[in-house]
């Protein structure tokens, strides 16, 4: 077999030439074009790669917003019902001084108005006993009836302190007159026996003025200076009221 070196020469040539064509006007662009979709793939891929980290930070801003905005709900909450539990606690508290006010007051009303009817029955009662007893003595005759409070009121007068004796000695000495007070008004017979009783029980030469009162009901009452001495009902009712009264306060 024979070579043709001229054949084999020309179309080492034309090859050269044909890659040197291919490279010149066919490669090149190629590369240029595809070194520039890399430039814009590389672009493109930085572009997403920083859109996404821009993404992951506005996403761990708006998790961190929420989170604040989940603690400023839960703060907010939390405020309100301390709030409402203390505003709870005061009305509570206001509600139990209301009522303890209210129980006080109504208390207070209430033993005020049985303290008032009490009183009322004791007055009533003051009033129906009087008149009782002035029907009562309407039956018996004064001059027996007088006897026994002179006795009584003798009795008294006999057993006064030293203090009491010498100021109606001084009142005595100096003018003044010791006040006989009786229901009914005296006759002059009666004034002098009951003047003399006084005088006996007194064992000292006193001077009396003789004057009725009906209020008395029945009894009779000295008053001299700084010294009263009452043995009447009128008296005696009083006493009995103002035990009434003082039973009435102690008692609970």
């Amino acid at each position: 077999m024979r070579i043709d070196w001229w054949t084999l020469a020309l179309q080492t040539v034309n090859v050269l030439i044909l890659i040197w064509l291919l490279a010149r006007f066919f490669f090149r662009p190629i590369m240029d074009i595809v070194a520039k979709r890399q430039e814009a793939t590389n672009k493109l891929l930085a572009d997403a790669g920083q859109a996404r980290q821009e993404a992951a930070d506005v996403r761990r801003e708006a998790e961190k917003a929420r989170a604040e905005i989940a603690a400023g709900q839960e703060k907010l909450i939390a405020e309100a019902r301390s709030a409402a539990q203390i505003e709870r606690q005061n009305l509570f508290a206001q509600s139990s001084k209301d009522i303890a006010k209210f129980s006080s007051e109504a208390k207070a009303a209430i033993a005020g108005d049985r303290a008032a009817a009490e009183q009322a029955i004791i007055d009533d009662a003051s009033e129906v006993s009087i008149e009782i007893a002035r029907r009562l003595l309407a039956r018996f005759p004064n001059r027996d009836i007088l006897r026994v409070f002179v006795e009584e009121i003798c009795r008294e007068l006999s057993a006064l302190s030293s203090e009491a004796r010498e100021s109606l000695i001084t009142a005595t000495a100096a003018g003044h007159a010791i006040e006989v007070l009786t229901a009914a008004l005296l006759p002059d017979e009666e004034m002098k026996q009951v003047g003399a009783a006084l005088k006996d029980a007194f064992g000292y030469e006193l001077a009396f003025t003789f004057r009725c009162d009906p209020a008395i009901i029945a009894g009779i009452e000295l008053y001299g200076q700084n010294v009263a001495i009452r043995n009447s009902w009128r008296a005696n009712l009083e006493r009995i009221r103002e035990e009434l009264t003082r039973d009435r306060h102690v008692t609970p």
